[in-house]
This record gives structure tokens, sequence and C-alpha cells, in this order.
């Protein structure tokens, strides 16, 4: 793991940005087109890496989308997974208090480097954003601490262009940390965003979605097909915000119990909710146990997992937390 502190014609008329506010680092690394991409990635001797789920925002307008969505000002610290080039890095860091930025690549780091090294409130970090699924890298959340450690009022936001692979932990992962961040701003696969916004009853409805809504407001900013990248995914993308709401996360007596129970009740979501919570709390609970937490809430033998929304189910995981405070998927 490495830590370093730290004028292009657009291809189309179209692809122009709306102002010129943006100044941090070099003038030709911001502005991230497809013909800029492809001259420094030949110049590099290097390509694309898929393993990484590499995908580079090439429309300026779309990167200039993000930036404004996240409402950067100065108390704030951006953590950034997937710093590509730096271009969009460069540009939080002339709004932000500090920018903490991660890259698995080696080459990519390099050619980031070139635009980052100078700004003196980027850190830059040569290593995988997570430690397993499950959790952050520790020198991440490091670096993180210590830059919102320098002043009283500082507000994490994740800023980003997700690589899709690791786009649903990264998301989740947040909202378990410790160091709550104030709102989360993404480019992830649309149909992951759809999953975030979902309703009961609907196809895409599931554990993300109720780990969301449960604690922000969240909403699908934009969509965006695959030209718009490059190389062109096969599949469309979407822009997502995500507001952390303080008093639903606070209405939560277990984030870990409630993110687990959530998840284990949810591998089968079509099937009867009995059937999902006996299974999730074998060893724990007995079927009549279960019976006695389902029943007094008024949900019957045919009720499916898929129908119950977050209220409903925040209600469960404490009624079950209650029986069996000791579980654990």
């Amino acid at each position: 793991m490495e830590a370093v502190n730290t004028d292009r014609k657009d291809e189309d008329a179209g692809n122009r940005p709306d102002d010129n506010r943006q100044n941090g680092g070099r003038q030709d690394g911001n502005r991230q087109t497809k013909s800029f991409l492809i001259q420094r990635f030949r110049e590099m001797g290097i390509a694309p890496a898929t393993r990484h789920g590499q995908n580079f925002l090439i429309d300026l307008n779309l990167q200039q989308m993000i930036v404004d969505a996240a409402q950067l000002d100065r108390r704030d610290v951006v953590l950034e997974v997937g710093t590509g080039t730096g271009s969009l890095t460069a540009q939080f860091a002339a709004r932000a208090a500090a920018v903490v930025t991660v890259e698995i690549d080696g080459h990519l780091f390099e050619l980031a480097s070139e635009l980052l090294l100078e700004l003196d409130n980027v850190t830059m970090l040569r290593q995988d954003a997570l430690h397993n699924k499950n959790h952050f890298a520790p020198e991440l959340l490091d670096a993180v601490k210590e830059r919102m450690s320098e002043a009283p009022d500082r507000r994490l936001k994740l800023v980003a262009n997700l690589p899709y692979n690791i786009a649903t932990p990264v998301l989740s992962n947040m909202l378990l940390w410790e160091q709550t961040p104030y709102l989360m701003v993404a480019t992830i696969q649309k149909e992951l965003a759809d999953r975030m916004v979902a309703r009961p009853w609907s196809k895409e409805y599931g554990a993300l979605s109720v780990w969301m809504q449960a604690q922000a407001h969240t909403e699908i900013v934009r969509v965006m097909p695959p030209s718009v990248f490059w190389p062109a995914p096969k599949v469309h993308s979407a822009i997502v915000r995500v507001v952390i709401d303080p008093e639903r996360r606070a209405a939560i007596g277990d984030l870990r119990y409630f993110h687990q129970f959530v998840k284990a009740i949810f591998i089968h979501r079509r099937k009867f909710l009995r059937a999902n919570v006996v299974a999730a709390m074998k060893r724990h609970l007995s079927k009549s146990e279960v019976d006695a937490i389902l029943q007094p809430m008024g949900l019957a033998s045919d009720t499916r997992t898929e129908q119950l929304d977050v209220a409903t189910l925040l209600q469960l995981t404490e009624r079950v937390r209650a029986a069996a405070p000791d579980w654990s998927l």
C-alpha cells in the first residue's frame, strides 16, 4: 500500500461542460474525454483492466453533475473509491476540505499522481478499498479519520464513479461505519440503483432496498447509457444520491444485527416470511417462538418477505433481537 498527500477540445459540442469553475490540478487532466484517455493510455502502454471494473466517464456534463450533486464545501472530507485518472478527484479537491482517494491499479495510480501530487488536500492510497466484503481496509479508515480530525465541523461524503464489481459492498459498508457519512453520490449499475429505491412487492425489492431506505433518502439523479463511458459497459448506469437521515439511523436498535437479519430473511424473498425467519434463526428460536413473534404483529402464515415495508421489518427485527440477542449470520 502507498499513501501520498497529494487544452484539449471536446469530442463534440454536447460534451462541453456547462461552466469552467473547476480549477484543481492540470486543465487537461480535468477534461477526461475519450480522446484524452486513449492518448494517455497509449503513451503509458496500458489498457483498461476489466477485472477491476474500469469504465471511465467521458461525458463532461455528467462529470459536473456528480460534483454538483455532492454539494461540496470546505467542511467536507470526500472519500473516493476508484481514483481512475484523477479527473474527478481534482474537481472534488477544488471544493472540499480534503479528499481521500483509493486506487487498486498501479498504472492508474501513477497516471493520477501526475495530476494530484501537488494538491496538499488530497491523500492518495494505492490499495484495495476493501479488507473483505464486509469491511473497509484499515488504512483507508485511518486516512479518513485523520482528515476528519483536522476540524470539528468536518462532514464525510462518499463521491465516486464506483467500479461495478465493488459498488454493493462499498455502499453497504458505508452505512455500517461508525463514521456516519453525511451523504453519498455514486455512479453505479442501473440495476443496483433500481434495487436501492425499490418498493415492496417489486421484483427489485430486497435486503439492499431495506438497508438503504431504513437510514437514508435515496434518489436516482440520472440514468446513463453505455456510450458515456469508455470502454462502454454492457449495461446502463445511474448516478444515485443518498442523504443519510440521522433520525432514521438512530431508530435502529442495533445496526449490525438489523443488517444481518434483513440479509438472512431476504435470501429467498419470495418464500413465506415464517419459513425464512425459522431458517435464519435455527438453533436460536424454535418454530413456536417464531410464531409468538409474528402473530402479534398480524403477520399471517402466507405473508411473504418481499411484501414487508421498512417500518414493519424494523419492528420485526427488534422483536427477534429481544428473543435472540446473541444471534449472528
